[in-house]
Formats: structure tokens, C-alpha cells, sequence
């Protein structure tokens, strides 16, 4: 999650508009609107990947948001010039070149590594999609980066990697409480064996 400033400052040619009454210009309400949605999103993702969507097709699009729908993870085709002003608003300064060309943006708000590891492999499969970085944690990331980040195990793959672990433990401790109840039966078995033989 990153923290952006408050109110955004649009500014400059096509984000302004000729006001009738006092002649001045003053920021386009569609604008700023867009670049508070940016920033929300950017705000409250714990992980952002950005990607060039432009070869994939209606069916190859269709497939993605599906699979990213279906993650938890939201996918939106974005305007560069409203991102670039909404990330430096959240002091994502080096987020500014990563875009250029059409740019689509996958949103993680549960699972960090989620967004990456599904573009990732999408990419693999459909080499019509270009991934351009990301950001986590704060710190813009390259190609290499998101990569690596999606060789990381799931939220879910640790959670059940941590559970194992604990059952480990848990399940020897229970051998062992076995072993130690079956020897006291047999030690009990023997006693009475053997003060059978001997009121014999």
C-alpha cells in the first residue's frame, strides 16, 4: 500500500477547461475524477504490475481479466499521462517510465505476489503480452523483478507450506504419545502376566 497526497493537481492542456463565468481555466471534472480512481487503487494495492495488452486478442483479453477476476486482482486499461500524475501524487516518481504505449494495470490488494505470477505465466503462454514492471512495496519494479517476484510461492502456497510445518511437529509429538501409551500397556500386560504365574 502506498501513501498518496491529498487532492489531485491536474494540470495543464487537456486536463483544463475554459470556465464561462470568471474566465479562468480550472482542472476537467472527468480528469480529476480518474486521477482520484488511480490513486485509490494505487493506495490500497499491496502490488501493481503493468503490462502492454495491444497484441492480445478478444478472447486472449477475455481469458486474462477472467483469470485475474477470479484471483481477487483488478485489471484496468489506463491513460498514461492521468497515471503518471496520479502516481507521483503517491510518490511513485520512477513509475513515469514504465508508461508509454497502451498500459493496463493489475491491482493486488490481498496477495502481492498474485498479480505477477498470473501475468507472468499469461505472458508465457500468449507472447502478445508485454509485461512493462510494477511496483511493491513502494519500489518501482523492472521486468526482471515482477519475474522474479512471480517465482515467489502464493499467500496460499506459504499458508499451506507454514501448516505442513506445523503438522510435522505435531504428528511426531503424537508418535510419540502413542509409543509411550502402547509401552505402558505392555508393561501393564506384563505385570499381569507375571502375577498371574505367580498366584499359579
Amino acid at each position: 500500500m502506498f501513501a498518496c497526497s491529498g487532492s489531485p493537481t491536474v494540470f495543464g492542456g487537456p486536463f483544463l477547461l475554459h470556465n464561462s463565468v470568471g474566465g479562468e481555466k480550472v482542472a476537467r471534472p472527468d480528469k480529476v475524477a480518474a486521477v482520484a480512481e488511480i490513486k485509490d487503487k494505487l493506495s490500497r494495492a499491496q502490488s501493481v504490475v503493468l503490462a502492454d495488452y495491444r497484441g492480445l486478442n478478444v478472447a486472449q483479453a477475455t481469458e486474462l481479466r477472467k483469470q485475474l477476476r477470479e484471483a481477487g486482482i483488478e485489471y484496468k486499461v489506463v491513460k498514461n499521462t492521468l497515471t503518471i500524475i496520479a502516481a507521483r501524487e503517491c510518490g511513485l516518481d520512477g513509475l513515469a517510465s514504465l508508461l508509454t504505449g497502451p498500459t493496463a494495470i493489475a491491482f493486488g490488494y490481498d496477495d502481492p505476489v498474485a498479480p505477477a505470477k498470473i501475468l507472468s505465466e499469461f505472458a508465457k503462454a500468449n507472447k502478445d503480452l508485454e509485461l512493462k514492471g510494477g511496483v511493491l512495496d513502494g519500489q518501482v519494479m523492472n521486468v526482471e523483478d515482477v519475474k522474479a517476484l512471480a517465482d515467489l510461492p502464493s499467500r496460499e502456497e506459504l499458508l499451506a507450506q507454514v501448516l505442513r510445518g506445523m503438522q510435522a511437529p505435531i504428528a511426531g509429538f503424537v508418535n510419540v504419545l502413542q509409543g509411550t501409551i502402547r509401552n505402558f500397556v505392555y508393561a501393564l500386560d506384563a505385570v499381569r502376566k507375571q502375577k498371574e504365574e505367580a498366584g499359579a
